[in-house]
């Protein structure tokens, strides 16, 4: 037997794996944190890619606009934004011609004790903040993109004379990467714009890491081009939400260095697809709920062959996680009408009904949680197990007693690239 420990909530749980199914454990590979990260960041602010340092752009007497992360994204946001105002003021530039725009896009606003968590008294105090409103009514109109998505961001930035953006790159669902241009797109873009975007995630190509005929990600990409940014910092973190390397400069080409350091720790190589995949949401604050949970089986499905199960380990402490997501799975029920529905009103919570059917016609999920089956079951469609072992036995009635099995014990990071065909499950139950 294997014994295999997978993250759950603030815990583990260990699946017994016959040695005989075992194919292996998909592991990211990790890279350590620096030592420094004021280090670091100032480091690439002052060896930027394919741009001017920060102190070469603005003049003392510019306005600057700098956007930053609200409190849903890992970033070390203070830090980022600590070192920045240093270049900045070392320049010439005021704290009181700075603003910081927190990107909230269609999420909520960030609440003043958020504000200060993320940024600490001492920036709070210096520099403006304010939330971007995707309903505001004074957004600037500064074009429409190829796709017809038409671009109107915070007026807080477009007026600028000098526009910063900062972020994390990593992988993303539907966007390929987050990072960069999402800053623009959906950060402080209007209602309108996000919906038209994030409705093209219905595309083949709308997947975690391909940026390549990706519809959202190049339509994203026209809209950061049209609010003509002027300088970016990124960091790429592991998964202990560590800074591994910072990037700084113009716009695409920070991105694009940030998404190879990426793709080098969570893109991993697999000789082939397995029956059953046992994967982990990665634990708290990963697996609080079904909504969160869904990153890590999306990328379980590159790693299970169709007609396989997904053994889905994720503590959901509070259970679906968004009320749009609950209601559209009780509404529509099933792909076509989500789909279509998707197409004439975005909302982010139906998405993930989207995704959910869309996985469940691959592969079945069976969760391991401690949701209610009755919703579990009846509302989400997935099917149920108390226990890890009790989820790898239904497996097992499932895919065959001879099953081969992969574990994916951060599979809301690790992003399995299978060489190999597309394999359909035979069950045979014998």
């Amino acid at each position: 037997m294997v014994d295999a420990w997978l993250p759950y909530g603030k815990s583990e749980v260990c699946v017994r794996i016959p040695t005989r199914n075992f194919l292996g454990s998909i592991e990211p590979k990790e890279k350590s944190g620096v030592a420094d990260v004021h280090a670091e960041i100032l480091r690439s602010l002052r060896e930027p890619f394919n741009s001017k340092r920060l102190g070469e752009i603005v003049k003392p007497e510019s306005k600057v606009a700098l956007v930053v992360d609200d409190a849903t994204r890992p970033a070390p946001i203070s830090l980022m934004v600590s070192t920045v105002l240093e270049e900045l003021n070392v320049a010439g530039v005021k704290d009181e011609n700075i603003t910081l725009i927190f990107a909230c896009g269609i999420h909520r606003p960030v609440t003043r004790d958020e504000v200060v968590k993320l940024l600490g008294e001492s920036i709070v105090s210096r520099v403006k903040t304010v939330n971007h409103d995707s309903r505001a009514p004074d957004l600037v109109n500064v074009g429409t993109t190829k796709r017809g998505t038409r671009v109107h961001i915070n007026r807080t930035f477009a007026g600028a004379d000098v526009r910063i953006l900062t972020g994390d790159v990593c992988l993303h669902y539907f966007a390929g990467y987050g990072g960069g241009r999402k800053s623009i797109l959906p950060g402080i873009a209007s209602e309108e714009a996000v919906r038209h975007n994030h409705a093209m995630l219905l595309d083949a190509n709308a997947k975690s890491g391909v940026l390549n005929g990706n519809p959202v990600h190049e339509d994203m990409l026209e809209a950061a081009r049209m609010a003509k940014v002027d300088f970016v910092l990124n960091v790429v973190i592991n998964s202990k939400h560590e800074v591994v390397r910072a990037f700084a400069g113009e716009l695409e080409q920070v991105f694009l260095e940030g998404v190879k350091l990426v793709d080098q720790m969570y893109r991993i190589q697999v000789d082939r697809r397995a029956d059953i995949v046992v994967v982990s949401a990665g634990g708290e604050p990963f697996d609080v709920n079904l909504f969160q949970a869904y990153k890590a089986v999306d990328n379980a499905l590159e790693a299970v062959k169709r007609g396989g199960v997904i053994v889905l380990v994720a503590e959901l402490g509070e259970g679906h996680g968004n009320q749009d997501f609950y209601d559209w799975m009780v509404k529509y029920g099933d792909l076509k009408n989500v789909e279509r529905e998707i197409k004439r009103n975005f909302v982010v919570g139906g998405s993930k009904a989207y995704y959910y059917l869309k996985a469940l016609q691959k592969a079945q999920i069976i969760v391991v949680s401690s949701m209610p089956d009755y919703y579990a079951a009846n509302v989400f469609k997935l099917k149920t197990a108390r226990a890890v072992n009790d989820a790898l036995n239904l497996a097992f009635d499932i895919a065959g007693k001879n099953g081969k099995i992969w574990t994916l014990p951060h599979g809301n990071l690790t992003l399995p690239e299978v060489k190999a065909p597309e394999e359909t499950i035979v069950t045979t139950n014998s």
